[in-house]
């Protein structure tokens, strides 16, 4: 999107749909661990009433069975224990149907922003909070990763404009985080990490970009090559437990302490809170956008011309920006 910046019978299933909606808690928490304690939004409840009958048969003739026989019978379960009970009202997760309206109102905004038109000499409101948005990321992305590296804002911007959206999601009625389900956010790290070894690869060729977790040391490389290896593959999961872990401990938090004194903690506590949530969701957004750019500086490298001294002051800029991730 940033490239746009630069160029039965009713009784009977009436009594289903009951008993399938008793079973969404369950089904939620095996899917993402965030509706334990939420309704189903209204909107997700419409769209499965459109288009999850055919959803649904179409899972329970073909991906059901498929993840039963290749799958889960290795290990003993079967999938519906694992993702939950397979139902009409369940067919489009909740988190499917967030996520895209995430990317709507991603697009919507990027959008409005930008106007008819972008103007030099006399920038609208918009184009100017635009601009700074942008420049921020870009700056970022070249202190981290370099000059050279400015050729992968768009992903980059993407990835920050979509997570933040989907991180504010949930402070709006009738809407539920994204974020705060696994499978969203496993699936957001596994993207960055696709992302930046698909960066090595193109860079440095697959047998450079494989040589790059051996490090310099002969001697110590097959051991150092295996450390490298295992710790690149945990990297989607610990990007995605992060950002799950601190958007669903933020929602519940604030659901626990709304609880206590209803119904006045239930207005008060999320107008005091609010503050609270979106520092979370820009700080959670800076994170997994501060990470996936000292991904790619491991695997992007500047020109040869650019010489020793330039590189070091790369690597002294990766350091500092790595430190200031573990602290936040």
């Amino acid at each position: 999107m940033f490239w746009l910046l630069q160029g039965h019978g009713e009784e009977g299933a009436a009594q289903e749909r009951a008993a399938a909606h008793a079973e969404t808690a369950t089904t939620a928490a095996h899917s993402g661990g965030e509706a334990a304690a939420h309704h189903t939004p209204p909107l997700v409840e419409a769209v499965n009433h459109f288009i999850g009958e055919p959803i649904h048969n179409f899972q329970v003739k073909y991906t059901e069975p498929l993840w039963n026989e290749y799958v889960f019978k290795n290990f003993g379960t079967t999938a519906a224990e694992v993702f939950g009970p397979y139902t009409i009202e369940n067919a489009v997760p909740w988190y499917t149907v967030m996520f895209i309206i995430a990317c709507l109102i991603t697009l919507a905004i990027i959008w409005i922003l930008k106007g008819k038109y972008l103007s030099e000499d006399e920038p609208g409101g918009g184009q100017q909070t635009l601009e700074v948005s942008v420049l921020s990321v870009r700056n970022m992305l070249a202190d981290v990763v370099g000059e050279h590296g400015l050729k992968y804002f768009p992903v980059v911007m993407t990835f920050g404009v979509l997570i933040l959206v989907s991180n504010l999601m949930g402070l709006f009625p009738g809407l539920m985080s994204p974020t705060a389900a696994t499978s969203v956010t496993f699936a957001l790290g596994l993207s960055s990490f696709v992302y930046y070894n698909y960066i090595g690869v193109k860079e440095n060729g697959l047998l450079g970009h494989l040589s790059h977790f051996a490090g310099p040391i002969w001697w110590i490389a097959p051991l150092l090559f295996v450390i490298e290896i295992i710790g690149n593959l945990v990297r989607p999961m610990s990007l995605g437990i992060r950002l799950f872990g601190n958007m669903f401990a933020d929602e519940q938090v604030a659901m626990t302490i709304a609880g206590l004194y209803p119904p006045i903690t239930q207005f008060l506590v999320p107008v005091v809170l609010m503050p609270l949530n979106v520092f979370v969701a820009f700080i959670q957004t800076f994170v997994f956008v501060l990470l996936s750019l000292v991904y790619i500086s491991e695997v992007s490298h500047p020109p040869h011309e650019h010489g020793h001294d330039a590189h070091k002051g790369e690597i002294d800029t990766r350091i500092y920006y790595s430190g200031a991730t573990l602290v936040a």
